[in-house]
């Protein structure tokens, strides 16, 4: 089949490499030498739920899991677009911590069979300012970009840019330029 695939031009999508989030303490430690952003502790994993008792059992699991090391640091949020959001805490200075959480929330999810209901994962930056920047995990495309809110759902494209380039050899970072969706409300952020 692959034959055909590649004769009419068919390409299969990128299987997501999860193992790409363990980048993230390394671009962290990039965007605090070069700029003034730093982690702040939260990160969070956006998927779809589904119904039905095997997913809510999965979730209760996870929940679980995560709260079990030092009392509760994990929340659920429900978005106003029917999202999920899974949110985890940690100290800032745990960014090892904090991608191991949410790395744990990745793969219970995908390992459970719910890998196609993954839609992102995001750590959460702040400079002295109060400017937020996040660094977004697609799943479906195994790639991340910078998105920098700012108030009234506007984007600061220059710090997004600045952080692509900074990051590049951290990261795995998404070239179409269309891919890098806002994420406005996400939690933490």
């Amino acid at each position: 089949m692959k034959f055909l695939d590649a004769l009419l031009g068919r390409s299969q999508p990128k299987k997501p490499d999860l193992d790409q989030l363990f980048g993230l303490p390394q671009a962290a430690l990039t965007l605090e030498a070069a700029t003034a952003y730093r982690p702040t502790g939260v990160g969070s994993v956006c998927y779809r739920a589904a119904e039905g008792g095997a997913f809510a059992a999965t979730q209760a699991d996870i929940q679980e899991l995560l709260d079990a090391d030092q009392g509760p640091k994990v929340e659920r949020v429900q978005d106003s677009y029917g999202f999920t959001w899974l949110v985890c805490r940690k100290d800032p200075s745990d960014m090892s911590g904090l991608v191991t959480d949410l790395h744990a929330v990745n793969s219970s999810l995908e390992a459970a069979g719910f890998g196609p209901s993954l839609l992102c994962s995001l750590v959460a930056f702040q400079d002295s300012d109060g400017q937020r920047l996040a660094l977004v995990y697609l799943y479906k495309r195994g790639t991340f970009y910078p998105f920098a809110p700012l108030a009234g759902e506007r984007r600061d494209n220059g710090v997004e840019l600045q952080t692509r380039g900074l990051i590049t050899n951290d990261l795995r970072v998404e070239d179409d330029l269309s891919r890098w969706f806002p994420v406005w409300g996400a939690p933490g952020l």
